[in-house]
């Protein structure tokens, strides 16, 4: 049997695993955003939290998933569930772009626009949500890009603890020596991470030009 004949063969399943898949990584991204960007723009009020909150991010960037997944086993209620437990190890790798867009696009935002904002008598509030967050959506779409294209990839480890996803066909395949079963998980991962770039790339693009 070809690629393509098993492909498919097993259409039904793979298009399962795929809608797991963007599920955990919809749910992580979500996650994420709403966890990263508040901790962004803190960072960019009290620079002192920078290293605190960066670093902490850096060290969760560079434990390896596996041992991620395993340090947040014995969590009471995220280890009760597999697909909890994965969605909280893919949120603390997605969390180091996001927040590092979310600074960096407050930061570049011209002061000359703050303090015209200012002089208008906008409040602090006002100018975040009004001129500086609107003026760095480019950067901040671009950290979310990162964490997407990342997420889908390591979500694929997500079935080491049984959360499901195209990471079932990839460990099935290693355990069975089998390249048709790799490559079942394998392509559409991929073709998931690339449809998540082009889409997200794109957003950060209109947005850069209406800058």
């Amino acid at each position: 049997m070809t690629l393509l004949q098993f492909l498919i063969h097993n259409r039904a399943q793979i298009f399962q695993s795929t809608l797991e898949h963007m599920w955990m990584v919809g749910v992580t991204l979500l996650l994420a955003c709403a966890i990263g960007i508040p901790l962004g723009i803190l960072v960019s009020r009290r620079p002192s939290l920078s290293k605190p909150i960066l670093g902490l991010a850096n060290i969760a960037e560079t434990i390896p998933s596996l041992a991620l997944f395993g340090f947040l086993l014995p969590v009471p209620w995220l280890g009760d569930r597999a697909e909890r437990l994965a969605i909280a190890a893919l949120t603390l790798y997605a969390l180091l772009p996001i927040i590092k867009n979310t600074v960096e696009g407050i930061r570049s935002v011209d002061p000359s626009v703050r303090e015209s904002a200012l002089a208008m008598g906008m409040t602090d509030w006002q100018i975040l949500f009004q001129v500086e967050l609107p003026l760095s959506l480019s950067l901040l779409f671009a950290g979310i890009r990162v964490a997407a294209v990342l997420t889908v990839g390591i979500a694929t480890i997500a079935a080491a603890v049984g959360a499901g996803g195209l990471g079932e066909f990839i460990f099935r395949g290693l355990a069975m020596v089998n390249n048709q079963l790799i490559l079942a998980g394998a392509i559409p991962a991929a073709l998931l991470a690339l449809a998540a770039d082009a889409v997200l790339g794109g957003i950060e693009r209109r947005f850069r030009f209406t800058r």
